[in-house]
C-alpha cells in the first residue's frame, strides 16, 4: 500500500508543490458622515470657525500693509508720479524760467518727495518775490503761486533808480524813474537802514493832497527829514514820529503863502 500525500501540502497546476499564503479578508473603506457623532462634528466646525476668525484680522492687516507698501514704493521710489511740469502763476516781474531755476526741482523727481516749504523758500529768495506757495497737482505737476513785491518808492542811485517795497527791500533797478512812485533821496536804501524805514513811515502818513503835491522826500539823517513840494516849497519834517499829526497840519497850511513850513514840532508850527 503506497503512502498518501503529505499533510499540509498542495500540488500546483504545474505539478510543483509549495505553501498557500493566508487569504486577506479586510479592506480600507471611507466612513460615512454618520460614523462621526453629531456633537463631534459641531465641535470641529466651531473650532475651524474660531481659527478662521482669529486669522482674519492678521490676514487683513497683512494685506493692508502690503498694499500700503506698494503705494509708498510707487509714490516715492519710482518716477511713475514724477514731476513733468512746473506751472508758474502770478509772475510778472520774474520769468517762469527764473522761478523754475530757483525751485531746483529736476524733471522726474517723485512728486511726493518734493519739499514744498524748501522749494517755496528758494523761490522766495528771488528779489522781486515777496512770497511763494508751492502745491502738488497730481499726478505730475508742481504748481508755484508767486506774490511779487509792490513798489512804494523810487530811490536815485548812480544815474538809475532802485525800487523799494513797503519793507524797504530793493527789488528792481530801472534806467528811468518809474511813474506813480514817490521819490526818496537817501544814502543806502535797504530793509535794515534806519533812514529807509523813516522815509517809509513818512510816506505812509501823508494825506492824499500832500502826496499829490510831493516832489520828493529827502532823508539826511533820522531826525533830518525834509519834504519838497511843488512850487519850490519845502516842509521841515524833523523825525518820523507823529507823522499823522504833521501831515494833517501841513495839509491845512498848503494854501498859505509860505516857502517853508516847519512841522518838526506839530504843536508849534512855524512857516516863512
Amino acid at each position: 500500500m503506497s503512502p498518501g500525500p503529505a499533510r499540509g501540502r498542495t500540488t500546483g497546476a504545474d505539478g510543483g508543490s509549495g505553501r498557500r499564503g493566508p487569504t486577506r479578508r479586510w479592506q480600507l473603506v471611507r466612513a460615512g458622515s454618520d460614523a462621526v457623532p453629531a456633537s463631534t462634528r459641531r465641535f470641529m466646525a466651531r473650532a475651524r470657525q474660531r481659527r478662521m476668525r482669529a486669522a482674519l484680522p492678521w490676514a487683513v492687516a497683512a494685506g493692508v500693509l502690503a498694499f500700503a507698501g506698494f503705494v509708498v514704493w510707487t509714490l516715492l521710489g519710482t518716477g511713475l508720479f514724477g514731476v513733468r511740469e512746473v506751472r508758474v502763476e502770478g509772475a510778472e516781474l520774474v520769468t517762469p524760467v527764473q522761478v523754475r531755476d530757483a525751485a531746483g526741482v529736476a524733471d522726474g523727481t517723485p512728486l511726493a518727495r518734493v519739499d514744498l516749504a524748501g522749494t517755496a523758500g528758494r523761490i522766495g529768495d528771488l528779489p522781486a518775490v515777496e512770497r511763494a506757495e508751492v502745491t502738488r497737482d497730481w499726478p505730475d505737476v508742481l504748481v508755484v503761486r508767486v506774490t511779487e513785491r509792490t513798489g512804494v518808492a523810487a530811490v536815485p542811485r548812480g544815474g538809475r533808480f532802485v525800487v523799494v517795497d513797503r519793507a524797504g527791500v530793493v527789488f528792481r533797478t530801472l534806467s528811468q524813474r518809474p511813474e506813480g512812485l514817490p521819490l526818496v533821496r537817501l544814502a543806502a536804501p535797504g530793509p535794515a537802514d534806519s533812514d529807509t524805514q523813516a522815509a517809509l513811515e513818512v510816506l505812509a502818513a501823508l494825506t492824499p493832497r500832500l502826496r499829490a503835491e510831493l516832489v520828493d522826500v529827502t532823508v539826511e539823517g533820522i531826525a533830518r527829514i525834509t519834504l519838497h513840494l511843488r512850487g519850490e516849497r519845502r516842509v521841515v519834517w524833523g523825525d518820523a514820529t507823529r507823522g499823522e499829526d504833521k501831515a494833517r497840519v501841513t495839509t491845512a497850511l498848503l494854501d498859505r503863502e509860505a516857502a517853508t513850513i516847519d512841522v518838526s514840532a506839530p504843536d508849534v508850527v512855524t512857516f516863512r
